[in-house]
């Protein structure tokens, strides 16, 4: 019988800060992409079946489950209790020092368990079958074109239907190992590993790396968690952060909002650089920082939304006919055809990434600001023109309200740049534009009727991007405005206290209408919650959210409201890095919000200092 995927807030991550990969509550590894986060996936159970790939260790028969990251770790550890015993199934990936690994350890704690095992290797994303040898030294050995998988282990095993399998019993105090190792196949079988050694460094790695977490506030485990999840979702060699590891995991089951999220999005620029330097990961933030400016290095008009984790840039869409989707949702999507789309909020984005960047590389301020004159020089040419939005819709272009809002930052940002850190450029024609997008903004994209700030131009529609508003500081929270805007959102927008991003049944999107509550718009509602002074109702909203993290304390990227169940693709780097925000926001004196906010004479030269919880 096929084993179909598992919900997905059943699944943890383990990962080498290169590529990642879910474990679910079951044992069964069923998603993994080798060697980089956009590679082909040689474990892709969870856009199909078990047939498509996929690794799982576990009891035989029924056990209760229980499961933690070992503290301030990216170590996974189930606990599987069964009428005969209880074992521990310890998994990781150890930083690469050369090729990739993961690294399996069933522990014994008590009695003896009955385990097995079942390995079902398929490169290609679930469609090559890999030709499998075992070695002189007992390891196995697979391969298929390029790709070479060895598995080395403790325990005997034997090849059935196309698949490895192997039963075993541990008992109190012993322990069984698995080593599975990626290469190439035209390069030499790569060597074993200490495991003992390699789970002993992993270890010492991830709680030397959070120890310098600055914030010492409310919910700070919460925190580290979510710094954890970051950095596994960075691509180390470059500082590129993927904005999740997964693709085309619905978000609405069974629908057709499939994304394919294993790139480098420039509008999570910002929000992902504040996160870092308010939690005090200055070095982060500056290679995030570098890791944009080399990547949309080039010609203006070339900028794209998106990008691959060392800066590609031809990154085609395409759909994956032989796997059926998370459970039926289909298409599989490779790829993101958003590349091609005109995103105007990008270039406020970038701008605002790299101002808020010079307070960090305080002895090269000026780094960067030549392209960041020549990206305004573009924009001036095109702010005017209707765009897809920040939601990439597939519909017909429009006159976002929200992309002329960044379009504003983005002058604004360089005027800053130019008054506080001195930078050369043409300021006056830079407040002259910038002045003139703010008055276009505040003309068009308000309705007088509604009293609030609308979707598009012309539209009756509320969007919850409007709610950046306040935050990239083009109105004061105080304005009634942005008061009228908030309450149109509360009451188009928001669905059993969480906020959707617009109504899919009203706007024209370009796909059928559904999905899930968007959990960084609900973040940033608390946020706009807090700079408005209702702070009881920004905790009550933030803790609502924080009940949706799985045992493991991972977000998707939306909440589906009928169902109770997060979709969309799984772990969200921008779910995680708008709850550090928010918490930051929330329970320390200054915060991101506040920060990116303020007027521009009252902006800091300087880093932030560490956050201060509040008494």
């Amino acid at each position: 019988m096929l084993a179909m995927p598992s919900a997905i807030e059943d699944y943890a991550l383990i990962g080498d800060c290169e590529t990642a990969a879910l474990v679910a509550r079951d044992g069964s590894l069923d998603w993994l992409c080798l060697p980089r986060f956009d590679s082909g996936a040689c474990f892709a159970a969870l856009l199909g079946n078990s047939e498509n790939g996929r690794w799982q260790i576990s009891p035989v028969g029924k056990a209760n489950v229980r499961r933690r990251y070992r503290p301030r770790t990216l170590i996974l550890e189930t606990e599987f209790e069964t009428e005969t015993g209880t074992v521990r199934l310890i998994d990781f990936m150890p930083l690469r020092s050369g090729n990739p690994e993961i690294v399996r350890i069933v522990r014994c704690d008590r009695g003896s368990v009955r385990m097995c095992m079942d390995l079902v290797m398929r490169f290609d994303y679930g469609r090559t079958v890999p030709w499998v040898t075992r070695q002189h030294d007992g390891a196995l050995r697979a391969i298929a074109g390029p790709h070479l998988v060895v598995l080395r282990t403790s325990v005997p095993t034997k090849g059935k239907y196309l698949r490895t399998v192997s039963e075993f019993t541990v008992t109190a105090g012993s322990e069984a190992t698995f080593e599975l190792t990626y290469g190439s196949s035209h390069q030499p079988t790569p060597p074993a590993i200490n495991v003992d050694k390699s789970l002993r460094e992993t270890d010492e790695w991830w709680c030397k790396w959070i120890s310098p977490c600055k914030y010492r506030g409310r919910f700070a485990e919460v925190v580290e968690r979510s710094l954890i999840t970051l950095k596994a979702l960075t691509y180390e060699p470059t500082g590129g952060i993927v904005a999740a590891p997964t693709t085309s995991l619905p978000e609405e089951p069974g629908g057709q909002r499939n994304w394919d999220y294993r790139f480098c999005w420039l509008r999570d620029a910002t929000f992902t650089l504040l996160a870092l330097m308010h939690a005090g990961y200055y070095e982060e933030a500056s290679r995030w920082g570098d890791w944009l400016a080399r990547t949309v290095a080039g010609s203006p008009d070339q900028i794209q939304v998106l990008y691959g984790v060392a800066g590609e840039r031809l990154i085609m869409e395409w759909e994956v006919p032989w796997l059926s989707g998370y459970l039926g949702a289909s298409p599989v999507r490779i790829g993101n055809a958003a590349i091609a789309q005109v995103q105007l909020d990008i270039f406020g984005e970038l701008g605002d990434a790299l101002h808020h960047a010079r307070s960090i590389e305080q002895s090269n301020r000026h780094a960067h600001f030549d392209l960041q004159v020549a990206i305004l020089k573009h924009l001036e040419k095109i702010w005017r023109e209707p765009d897809r939005g920040i939601w990439e819709v597939r519909g017909p272009d429009k006159h976002f309200t929200h992309s002329k809002v960044m379009a504003w930052v983005a002058f604004d940002r360089a005027v800053r740049s130019a008054e506080r850190f001195g930078m050369k450029g043409p300021a006056d024609q830079w407040r002259a534009r910038r002045s003139e997008i703010h008055d276009a903004v505040c003309r068009l994209g308000f309705d007088a009727e509604l009293g609030s700030f609308v979707q598009s131009y012309g539209s009756k529609e509320v969007d919850a991007s409007l709610l950046l508003l306040p935050l990239v500081g083009f109105l004061p929270h105080s304005d009634p405005r942005m008061a009228g805007t908030v309450r149109q959102i509360e009451k188009k927008l928001v669905r059993e206290g969480f906020v959707l991003r617009y109504e899919t049944e009203r706007v024209e999107d370009g796909l059928p209408s559904g999905e899930g509550a968007f959990l960084a718009c609900s973040f940033w509602l608390a946020d706009n919650y807090k700079l408005m002074g209702r702070d009881v109702e920004a905790q009550q909203l933030l803790e609502r959210l924080l009940a949706l993290q799985n045992d493991v304390g991972l977000l998707a990227e939306e909440y589906h409201l009928k169902n109770k169940r997060l979709v969309g693709n799984f772990p969200q780097a921008f779910s995680h890095v708008a709850l550090i925000n928010t918490i930051i926001n929330l329970f320390s004196e200054t915060g991101p919000a506040h920060r990116r906010s303020l007027p521009r004479e009252q902006q800091p030269e300087k880093e932030p200092a560490p956050p201060k919880p509040v008494r």
